[in-house]
């Protein structure tokens, strides 16, 4: 019975190795795949590596020029907010002034999204953004942005924020509120 067990046990170990190595092997695959080539920066590669954003670079706002844009402009030309993310990241904190309606990645969220932007003018000044995780790999906001500009939205953007909500908008201090 002991020299059965000490074959199982060796199996086991073995397939765990191998597990292993070939968990080591398809990351290196894919780390070398996601890594920037000589002499390409971090930016350039990120950019030619997401060709499926919906939004063109003139569609986009980064977070300092809309932290700035919102500090400068009159309450009149305040631009229209909308969080697309998960509700506990609205309710966590999220860009004052700026309205919930469901988090994009759901058919309810998107459903509720496109009712609520029923309402609004096509020409209104609207932003949306998201900020739950990594803008590579972010399940709301492509389809929030989407959805909006094949309503019409004519001054749609999207604010990017690379990693997430707190470090790319909280930890460089601009102006957030949290819900009530």
């Amino acid at each position: 019975m002991a020299g059965g067990m000490k074959i199982r046990s060796r199996k086991i170990l073995w397939g765990a190795i191998l597990i292993a190595l070939f968990a080591g092997a398809a990351a290196r695959l894919v780390s070398g795949a996601l890594r920037p080539a000589a002499g390409q920066s971090e930016a350039t590669h990120s950019a030619a590596a997401a060709p499926s954003d919906p939004w063109t670079s003139a569609q986009t706002v980064q977070p300092a020029d809309f932290s700035k844009e919102l500090a400068d402009a009159p309450p009149a030309a305040k631009p229209t907010i909308v969080c697309v993310g998960p509700r506990v990241l609205y309710r966590g904190g999220h860009i004052p002034g700026a309205s919930y309606h469901g988090a994009a990645s759901t058919p309810q969220g998107l459903d509720d999204l496109k009712k609520w932007a029923d309402g609004i003018p096509r020409s209104a000044n609207l932003v949306v953004y998201c900020g739950c995780c990594p803008l590579d790999r972010c399940p709301n906001l492509r389809p929030a942005f989407t959805a909006l500009h094949d309503m019409g939205f004519t001054h749609l953007r999207a604010l990017l924020l690379p990693t997430n909500f707190y470090t790319d908008w909280v930890k460089p201090g601009y102006p957030f509120e949290k819900s009530e």
